[in-house]
């Protein structure tokens, strides 16, 4: 095949250093979401939802043909970081956690995936994000060490 290409969907998931609650005003919540999505399109990972609550983000993209999960999430806490710093003041102190998680989405499950990332305000009244995200993980059969998930 003389032409390369790629659809990966991919749900990352990462929180603030130590889940504090940087992100209490809901307008810079939704102003850093908008830098998020955009910050993926300039990635060439073309955004389909971002959302999340005071301590964490939720990005659902597609994979740029040529980008690593890793460089993607790099590029998006260092951009992100610095925009949040510059955009508020108070938050001199803002820090994303170093880790993250990374799951593919079937093309057929997006639909869902939008949904669930939409309703995240709604969704975290009932649920803590330590148990959200060991539920994601135990369900994706994803090994990991708790001891390392909540830095």
């Amino acid at each position: 095949m003389s032409q390369s290409l790629a659809r990966i969907c991919v749900h990352l998931v990462f929180s603030t250093k130590q889940r504090q609650p940087f992100l209490t005003d809901r307008q810079v919540r939704m102003e850093l979401h908008a830098v998020l999505g955009e910050l993926c399109n300039q990635l060439s990972s073309p955004v389909i939802t971002v959302g999340g609550v005071e301590d964490h983000v939720h990005i659902a993209c597609f994979l740029g043909r040529t980008r690593s999960v890793s460089d993607l999430i790099k590029e998006l806490k260092r951009e992100s970081t610095l925009w949040i710093k510059n955009r508020v003041s108070s938050l001199s102190m803002f820090e994303w956690q170093t880790g993250y998680a990374a799951f593919s989405i079937s093309v057929q499950h997006i639909n869902g995936l939008v949904e669930y990332i939409r309703h995240q305000e709604q969704h975290h009244r009932t649920e803590s994000f330590q148990t959200e995200l060991k539920r994601v993980l135990d369900k994706s059969q994803m090994e990991y060490d708790e001891r390392f998930l909540w830095d």
